[in-house]
């Protein structure tokens, strides 16, 4: 049996001493996608940040590829790949120096094919020499999305992937994740998006103040619809 990408049992997180939502308990598995869903504040970020090992638990264990979590090891940055909601880009370099850095920094040979593909998928390609300070907020969240992809990964993590994005780049999002998906890798992402956990995802994490459950797909794109209408 393969693996786990992702096994977290009875995690608690949150800063200090205070969790911020109930224990947090699901496993993911390689080819397979995973939505953390509830509503703002609710504490899905900062599941993702712990996964990351860019907080450490209050409780419980997280197991990444079958080991504990520390984002300093060189495996574990070599096979992890994950895109928050924050503008980490290299604000010196042009969007296509950007992917290629992160592209050859992470052992791709064919750096500048990949690159080019990336700038077309993700609609940068007439932007390609500009800096990140002259793109728009939308355009700046598809190069960091670009460069999630730019590198080999075993897992994929994203925060809110579909933020800024409209409606024809999420469709793409959506397949580029099935892909990942059905070529093997493991896929873990909080988003507000019915759609986009119903098009990609297996199952999902509801988190709440009150409590945390793993759900269905389309039980939890039916109350992220519920609370968006």
């Amino acid at each position: 049996m393969a693996t786990p990408a992702v096994r977290a049992h009875d995690v608690e997180v949150g800063y200090g001493a205070a969790p911020v939502c109930p224990p947090v308990s699901f496993t993911l598995e390689p080819g397979r996608a995973v939505a953390l869903v509830g509503a703002n504040g609710s504490g899905k970020s900062t599941v993702l940040k712990t996964v990351l090992g860019l907080l450490p638990p209050l409780a419980g264990t997280v197991e990444v590829l079958g080991r504990p979590v520390d984002e300093r090891e060189a495996d574990f940055r070599r096979q992890v790949a994950a895109v928050l909601d924050d503008d980490a880009y290299f604000p010196a370099l042009t969007v296509a120096e950007h992917l290629y850095l992160t592209a050859r920094g992470h052992g791709v040979l064919d750096a500048r094919e990949h690159v080019a593909d990336l700038l077309e998928e993700f609609g940068l390609a007439d932007h390609a020499q500009a800096l990140p300070v002259a793109l728009s907020s939308g355009q700046r969240r598809r190069l960091l999305l670009a460069a999630g992809f730019a590198r080999p990964r075993s897992l994929l993590v994203l925060d809110e992937p579909e933020q800024r994005l409209d409606r024809r780049m999420r469709t793409r999002l959506a397949e580029r994740l099935r892909a990942e998906t059905a070529a093997g890798g493991a896929v873990l992402l909080a988003t507000h998006d019915p759609d986009l956990v119903l098009e990609v995802c297996d199952e999902a994490v509801h988190v709440d103040e009150r409590a945390v459950e793993v759900v269905p797909a389309g039980e939890a794109a039916a109350r992220i619809a519920r609370v968006v209408l």
